[in-house]
């Protein structure tokens, strides 16, 4: 069965409600701090949410409340614990923000890494268009100048281990990280699977005619992918400081080039939401954990592309709905809740980084 799901694309007004939802575990308290990073390859300062483990004081906050997803709550501006960790950057999905991967954020926090995301511009809520959305080199930047940002901030330079740094991606975010591990994308591939799928909701994203700026929607060109900058496209933006990766239903599968996976030398971990026969073929990502040599692969059953944003509140559904929303962003599968999905998912994500980053050491 072959799903129609926008795993590029989400409803932009719902972007800033998006906040992640803490789960049980509080043995490790968690502080957050909003800061700017100034980016020299972008027009602007790029927005970043830091998560990591903190010695319980700060000002309790939580993302505040919305109709749709439970808020959460770190320590906010709380002094960082004493020591160093592992640094993982998040990427968000397409029309989505760092703070709607703060749930899966703090989980890391509490079991001992610092986390950090930027919302990406041009793909993030209320400013996104289907002319930035391929500019996955855009993305990396964003990655790797945080990267180099945070490492010499005084607020986190001796807490950041310079020598353990892996990426968790989600949807466009997973093609972000992925290229930042070393592979890299064929546009005439991605062009022929636009012309193969056009019911895709990427591909139906791009010849939309519509975008978001300044939080209202704009009349935009369709993007023609011929359009789109060849060797840009196609560069390596592979980042030798990241050691780990982990890929939640990666967008750009069937653009990616098999001998750039093949020679990707650092632990790589796919994970598809959705039981076998369930995934949509834009994501799925069996094929790919072959062809790299470091890689694990593993499916979350009773899952769907959604099951990665927070949890919904009651009755968002039918808000949802309401409004107009066409996807099942908050329908949940009546034999598993998305907060019991989220509870796996944690488990093979703070995994999957304590192998790659803390193993041996």
């Amino acid at each position: 069965m072959r799903l129609k799901l926008s795993f590029l694309v989400l409803l932009p007004f719902i972007g800033p409600l998006l906040a992640g939802t803490a789960l049980a575990s509080d043995i490790q308290p968690v502080g957050t701090q909003k800061i700017s990073v100034v980016s020299p390859t972008r027009d602007r300062a790029l927005a970043v949410t830091v998560w990591y483990p903190s010695k319980g004081d700060g000002q309790t906050a939580s993302a505040g409340e919305n109709p749709i997803f439970e808020s959460s709550t770190a320590s906010r501006n709380a002094t960082i614990e004493v020591g160093r960790f592992p640094l993982v950057l998040v990427s968000h999905g397409s029309g989505s923000r760092a703070d709607g991967m703060g749930w899966i954020a703090i989980e890391l926090a509490k079991a001992g890494f610092i986390v950090a995301g930027p919302n990406h511009p041009g793909t993030t809520s209320g400013d996104s268009t289907p002319e930035a959305t391929p500019k996955i080199w855009e993305r990396t930047q964003d990655i790797s100048e945080v990267i180099t940002a945070l490492s010499a901030d005084p607020r986190f330079k001796t807490s950041v281990d310079k020598t353990r740094i892996g990426v968790l991606g989600f949807s466009l975010g997973g093609s972000t990280a992925i290229e930042l591990a070393g592979a890299r994308a064929d546009l005439d591939a991605y062009t022929h699977y636009c012309r193969t799928n056009a019911d895709m909701m990427d591909c139906r994203w791009f010849r939309g005619g519509r975008g978001f700026a300044g939080g209202e929607e704009v009349a935009v060109e369709p993007l023609n992918l011929d359009s789109v900058d060849r060797s840009r496209f196609e560069q390596s933006n592979r980042d030798a400081r990241i050691s780990g990766a982990v890929l939640v239903d990666p967008g750009l599968v069937e653009a990616l080039r098999p001998n750039s996976l093949g020679a990707i030398d650092i632990p790589l971990a796919f994970i598809n939401l959705g039981s076998a026969g369930e995934i949509p073929a834009a994501v799925l990502s069996d094929a790919l954990a072959k062809k790299a040599p470091k890689a694990t692969y593993a499916q979350v059953n009773g899952a769907n592309h959604f099951s990665f944003l927070p949890v919904c509140k009651p009755g968002a559904a039918e808000f949802l709905k309401s409004v107009g929303e066409p996807d099942p962003i908050c329908d949940e599968n009546t034999g598993r809740s998305r907060a019991d999905t989220h509870r796996e998912l944690t488990g093979l994500i703070v995994s999957a980084f304590e192998r790659s980053l803390k193993s041996g050491r």
